[in-house]
């Protein structure tokens, strides 16, 4: 598909500051999570952030490089989220996990989630060299990472598949929330999650 080069935009406002792409990116990353990645295309962005293309291409290369810095934005909120949740609980691997489940099980059943922005995109970005699939793998690897170091920590008798099975439980519970927009299964997350410690000795 072709895509309109900066040059061929007529130049209708001034070379976008910050305050212009901090608002392209905004909105842009509003609409991903509403709507889909795939949803959404750059007029609708621009539209949206009251501003033209050519603002647009002077704030990013294209499309995909804005799919990737929302998905490093998703990125680093998730983990800011984690490492707050968890910090009351130094050196207690199994409190932090029931912790984050909690938490999770907060922040799933609220009426702005969209379950988790990086998995969706998972589903939509299937080409290997989209700038973006790169952010979701390293993001989803590094949550298999956590939670299998927890169950090591945990002294689990296998720490890799409770690990595993601790990350196909979170990953399950943001999508049961499309599925189920008020509670439904994400609901169960804790005691799942306790349950799973308990049988692996955790």
């Amino acid at each position: 598909m072709s895509v309109a080069k900066p040059e061929d935009l007529p130049a209708c406002e001034p070379a976008a500051g910050p305050r212009v792409r901090d608002r392209i990116f905004e909105t842009a990353c509003e609409l991903f999570y509403r709507h889909g990645i795939r949803a959404v295309g750059i007029d609708a962005i621009v539209n949206a952030a009251g501003t033209n293309k050519m603002s647009f291409y002077r704030s990013f290369p294209s499309k995909d490089e804005l799919v990737a810095d929302y998905l490093r934005h998703k990125d680093a909120h998730f983990w800011s989220w984690w490492d707050e949740v968890v910090a009351p609980y130094r050196n207690q691997p199994r409190q932090q996990v029931e912790a984050l489940f909690a938490a999770h099980v907060n922040k799933t059943c609220s009426k702005e989630s969209r379950g988790c922005g990086l998995a969706n995109a998972a589903v939509e970005i299937v080409e290997d060299d989209h700038p973006g699939r790169a952010v979701v793998v390293s993001h989803k690897s590094e949550i298999r990472r956590r939670f299998r170091a927890l169950a090591a920590a945990m002294k689990a008798r296998d720490p890799e598949q409770l690990g595993d099975a601790l990350m196909l439980l979170m990953e399950g519970g943001y999508l049961a929330r499309l599925t189920f927009p008020k509670g439904g299964p994400v609901v169960s997350a804790l005691h799942a999650a306790q349950t799973l410690m308990d049988a692996h000795g955790a």
